[in-house]
């Protein structure tokens, strides 16, 4: 497991993918999957069944890992 160069909460672009060009904070950083998640990419819509805080249940927008490989850290 190598270290990683990125930590939580430094601000980074997609180099490739989908979401390539965007920018965002990273909110999590997964070193034994060697991925990130970085706000506002790689949105997922996800299944939620009903619970008590949510009687309705429903889809919910999340944010899913992405590679360390394909994010490059931006000065601010």
């Amino acid at each position: 497991m190598a270290k990683l160069k990125i930590k939580k909460g430094d601000l980074v672009e997609i180099i490739t993918g989908d979401d390539k060009g965007k920018q965002g904070k990273v909110l999590q950083v997964l070193p034994k999957k060697n991925k990130v998640i970085v706000e506002g990419c790689k949105i997922a819509k996800k299944a939620v069944k009903p619970t008590e805080e949510n009687s309705k249940g429903g889809h919910v927008n999340k944010e899913m890992p992405i590679d360390v490989s394909n994010v490059r850290k931006v000065e601010a």
